[in-house]
């Protein structure tokens, strides 16, 4: 309803030919064309396991990402939901086959500072997750999103920093929350755990995610993101 008010009083463009109408017009959306795929950072940080995403962290879908992240262009959650669908459909098809059909999708976003949060005004990992678990049920998958992890105090805002800095960051800065993690238990449901986030770049938020999953007993299957950077290994551009 924001960005329809948005559209009607302020008027909008499309975030990715600046064409007047809607944020993402029906050629820029039909233009995206995934191609999911395992997408190992260089240097590989230690304990992540198999990253995937749904296309280069470039173009229209650089500019969605930004624009739902930082401007609040809160429609775009669903097109980039469903980019986020499709890595965890490749993966879990990957990595399972048609063992996993039967089991559900537990997809865990990575959290935000609590800080960045209220700049933001809104939880945006969380809204694409929540609407790649309603794509992947329409793709007859049983997925759902649980926001199972938080923050350590003191944790730093990542932009800006390298690889090695991330990772000094990063260290020990995700915990299972108690209450989320009793209430999934009582399910007694078994899960494949995908963790879930927008863009991957060295993959050490994933990584640390996927640790403090480990901890409470819930290995995750894989890491899946929108989109992932384009790092570079003796001058060849690999994500």
């Amino acid at each position: 309803m924001l960005d329809s008010w948005r559209d009607l009083v302020l008027g909008s463009s499309c975030v990715g030919c600046d064409r007047p109408g809607r944020l993402l017009c029906a050629a820029c959306r039909d233009g995206l064309d995934p191609h999911p795929a395992p997408a190992w950072p260089s240097p590989r940080p230690p304990g992540l396991s198999f990253p995937w995403a749904a296309t280069v962290y470039d173009g229209t879908v650089r500019e969605m990402i930004l624009g739902h992240k930082e401007h609040r262009l809160l429609s775009l959650a669903g097109p980039l939901g469903e980019l986020l669908a499709a890595a965890a459909d490749a993966a879990v098809t990957d990595l399972l086959g048609g063992a996993g059909v039967p089991v559900p999708l537990l997809l865990v976003p990575v959290p935000s500072r609590p800080t960045t949060l209220r700049q933001r005004g809104h939880a945006p990992t969380l809204a694409l997750t929540r609407a790649a678990a309603r794509s992947l049920r329409a793709r007859g998958r049983a997925a759902g999103c649980v926001s199972l992890l938080r923050t350590r105090a003191g944790l730093a805002d990542q932009s800006g920093l390298d690889a090695g800095a991330r990772a000094v960051n990063l260290a020990a800065a995700f915990r299972v929350h108690p209450p989320a993690l009793r209430r999934l238990a009582r399910t007694g449901r078994p899960f494949h755990v995908l963790v879930c986030d927008d863009v991957l770049t060295t993959g050490a938020t994933a990584a640390e995610a996927q640790r403090a999953l480990r901890a409470v007993g819930l290995p995750p299957l894989a890491a899946v993101a929108v989109a992932a950077t384009r790092r570079r290994l003796h001058g060849t551009p690999v994500c």
